[in-house]
């Protein structure tokens, strides 16, 4: 690539602006960039900086009238995208220009095959049915490595797995050869082993067809190993744009320069072997029958857990890591009894694995979770002080309107929230402080066991990375016994004293993290790590699709 060649892609002076009951916000303020042939332009930042408002704009995917632009130009191929006629943008989308999005299970349509879903794409842009559109679309599944193509023709999405999906997704965007591929987040939402296949399977692509591609992403070790060029977004506007090398070497800006000091740090509780044991597992088994037949005989089963055995102490936390459909959250919740399982299950000496949903109810208080996604776990239409108030209403019925306000204070300023905004509702806080509003409802009730079940995957680095120091503060006050669900293992590293590494309902490998992470003694695990520290370095054999 030339420097001095002409542009692929040329957005100039961008500004988008949103108009909502009287008012305007601006979103993107005067932001410009280029992305030449074959070249990878990374564009970072945290949530709410810019990055997907300026990526859709090049499409005009946004709300149009409640979006506008009061300044720029987006050239593509010497032509103003922002100008040009709706027949003008159709027969550029999906053609030339192709979007890959962050959540692939929200982008495709559930009610059709993944055969209907390429093969509109052929028919509406080529012209291309029958024998010759399923030949493609074979070829397309056969590309992005979705193994027997012929049998996954039939499936619908919900029958695949989050890796396939996403795969499907880049096939569609593949379908008509682009010119510009546009990947918001593509692997946000998936384990480290099959992002580093996602982002090997886009470089190798990239190769063979010659793509500009333009990555959104909030992950710098991504960018790192895949972009050539950064632009650095925040609050609408880009404050550092230069080779990778040069900005990850010698950042300029103070902005550039946090999100790379943002991983998270610190060194999880030493394990302290005379503190009294809070939770404790032999032989957990949970399975799920498969049935068959007219009858519906269990002709088999699921075995999502199967036989693993644990013991977490007071002020210690436990990390439960492996990919998606291991087993991980189905052992949490047999754990919190929150779904049957086979084996002893004891808490604070108590066997409570034969316990029924009232005998549990005593001590639910005791045992909380707090889970992935913030904003799905809290109820819009209550307030803050609302949702964190209702578990003691449950099991603290004594206490007075006046009591259970105070200790809805006390739960927020214990995460780091102001009590007064107690009166406002979820979808008015950031992301992160949704999350630590998710844990002042389990810290409220003065838990023991606390289950954290994915509590930063969908979180920024920089919000991660506080997220962690908030549980270690948290822990270190309260003596809290946490079971860490995650396939982050930077997070875990920061976090867990104790590790289990599950692959398919078993443990591959158990014991101290520092002596796992120090030198792993399974296969699955290295690759595992070598997916989460070094994406070039991944085992291809050990985590093959």
């Amino acid at each position: 690539m030339s420097e001095n060649s002409t542009p692929l892609l040329s957005v100039r002076n961008l500004s988008v602006a949103f108009h909502q009951g009287g008012q305007t916000s601006i979103a993107v303020d005067g932001v410009s960039f280029d992305i030449h042939r074959g070249e990878v332009v990374a564009l970072v930042g945290e949530s709410g900086s810019g990055k997907s408002v300026s990526a859709n704009s090049i499409l005009k995917l946004l709300p149009y009238p409640a979006a506008s632009h009061p300044s720029g130009e987006i050239l593509f191929k010497g032509k103003d995208m922002l100008k040009a006629s709706d027949s003008e943008l159709r027969a550029v989308r999906g053609n030339d220009i192709t979007m890959i999005f962050q959540e692939p299970m929200t982008s495709l349509n559930p009610l059709h095959s993944i055969e209907r879903q390429i093969s509109e794409i052929l028919a509406l842009h080529q012209g291309m049915t029958g024998e010759a559109a399923r030949n493609r679309t074979l070829e397309l599944l056969n590309q992005v490595g979705i193994r027997e193509p012929e049998k996954r023709l039939k499936a619908y999405p919900h029958e695949l797995s989050g890796g396939q999906r996403q795969r499907v997704m880049i096939a569609m965007a593949l379908a008509n050869r682009p010119e510009l591929l546009i990947a918001d987040e593509p692997t946000t939402a998936l384990d480290v082993t099959v992002q580093a296949q996602i982002l090997e399977l886009l470089r190798e692509l990239k190769g063979v067809h010659g793509m500009s591609m333009l990555f959104i992403t909030h992950d710098l070790g991504i960018v790192r190993k895949f972009a050539d060029r950064v632009c650095v977004m925040t609050r609408g506007r880009i404050v550092e744009t230069g080779t990778v090398e040069d900005v990850f070497t010698r950042p300029q800006h103070d902005y550039t320069r946090h999100l790379l000091a943002a991983e998270p740090r610190g060194e999880p509780p030493v394990s302290d072997a005379g503190k009294p044991v809070v939770m404790e597992g032999n032989d957990i088994r949970v399975w799920f029958p498969i049935k068959a037949g007219f009858m519906r005989k269990v002709v088999d089963h699921v075995k999502a857990v199967d036989g693993i055995d644990l013991k977490l102490r007071a002020g210690q936390t436990l990390g439960v890591v492996g990919e998606s459909g291991s087993g991980k959250t189905t052992l949490g919740l047999a754990l919190a009894r929150l779904i049957s399982s086979r084996g002893r299950i004891s808490f604070v000496g108590k066997d409570i694995a034969g316990y029924s949903f009232r005998e549990m109810r005593p001590l639910r208080n005791q045992l909380q979770v707090v889970f992935q996604d913030p904003y799905g776990s809290l109820s819009p239409r209550m307030s803050v002080g609302e949702i964190i108030a209702e578990g003691l209403k449950v099991h603290e019925r004594s206490l007075s309107a006046d009591e259970r306000d105070k200790r809805v204070c006390w739960a927020l300023e214990e995460v780091g929230l102001d009590p007064s905004t107690r009166w406002r509702f979820p979808h008015e806080f950031s992301g992160g402080q949704r999350q630590r509003i998710a844990i002042a409802r389990a810290m409220v009730l003065k838990p023991r066991f606390v289950m954290l079940d994915e509590p930063t995957s969908a979180l920024d680095m920089s919000v991660q990375a506080q997220v962690v120091d908030l549980l270690r503060d948290l822990q270190k006050k309260h003596d809290l016994a946490y079971l860490f669900i995650s396939h982050d293992l930077k997070v875990v590293k920061a976090l867990a004293n104790e590790m289990i590494v599950m692959r398919f309902g078993k443990v591959v490998e158990q014991g101290a993290s520092a002596d796992i992470f120090r030198a792993p003694q399974e296969d699955y695990t290295k690759a595992l790590l070598a997916a989460a520290f070094n994406i070039e370095a991944v085992p291809t054999a050990a985590i093959k699709q």
